[in-house]
């Protein structure tokens, strides 16, 4: 695959950079990681080794990767790049969990409703294929926090707004509590819920499909507002009189 031979010259070490960073930021490459040869990611990207040369560079400069004579360029992280940072966990308490979803709400209600109309065909399908990540991981039983991750992520990009999907990056998948919300409701609740979200999903991606952002900001903000709910739900009754969740 070669994602970005279409691109001017000039733009060819950011896509690489774009890419790469995205791994260190949100996975899978994490500290002590040794990133790929150079061979391997000219081949991925279909690009030069003046090109590849370039990108580490930056990624370099960035304080994201530190490169060892003899033997490999090595991931450092993504804090200096990325100053911005939430501490949030699965596990977090009630009032930290209101607020990212807040946050979230915030952020994802407008990106949807630009995603809707902007996207292009080709990403489009791209959005499509994350929501079929979600629903098999769903339907496989297996854990949908990074698949539910990647459908919000995903439609942050293509709303063509680079500081959506900046900011969506920085909180990383542990801003989805479905590992959460399936602990504490146990496996009949935890059904109900989790197939709530799959139908919102749907409402989502057919709203930014018909490009109508009046309806995807709406589709988004009930999701983000209905996962609000269900994580106030699971709170025992004599919680905090601040009440919460995603």
């Amino acid at each position: 695959m070669k994602p970005f031979e279409r691109s001017r010259p000039r733009s060819l070490s950011a896509g690489v950079v774009d890419a790469l960073g995205r791994r260190i930021r949100i996975g899978p490459l994490r500290a002590g990681d040794k990133l790929p040869t150079e061979a391997a990611i000219m081949q991925e990207f279909g690009v030069s080794r003046t090109v590849v040369r370039e990108a580490l560079s930056k990624l370099q400069a960035a304080g994201m990767v530190r490169p060892q004579r003899g033997v490999g360029t090595f991931v450092v992280g993504a804090s200096r790049a990325r100053p911005f940072r939430v501490d949030s966990s699965p596990d977090d308490s009630l009032e930290q969990a209101i607020a990212l979803i807040e946050l979230r709400i915030g952020l994802e209600t407008e990106a949807a409703a630009l995603a809707a109309q902007r996207r292009s065909a080709d990403e489009l399908v791209s959005l499509k294929r994350a929501l079929d990540a979600f629903n098999a991981a769903m339907d496989q039983d297996m854990d949908t926090a990074f698949p539910d991750f990647q459908f919000h992520l995903e439609i942050a990009r293509i709303s063509h707004s680079p500081h959506f999907s900046a900011i969506l990056e920085a909180l990383s998948p542990t801003c989805v509590p479905t590992a959460f919300l399936i602990a504490v409701g146990g496996e009949k609740q935890s059904a109900v819920w989790m197939n709530q979200a799959r139908h919102e999903h749907w409402c989502i991606f057919q709203a930014i499909e018909q490009q109508d952002a009046q309806a995807a900001r709406a589709a988004m903000r009930l999701h983000l507002t209905n996962g609000k709910e269900r994580r106030r739900a699971c709170e025992p009754p004599q919680g905090p009189a601040f009440s919460s969740a995603d």
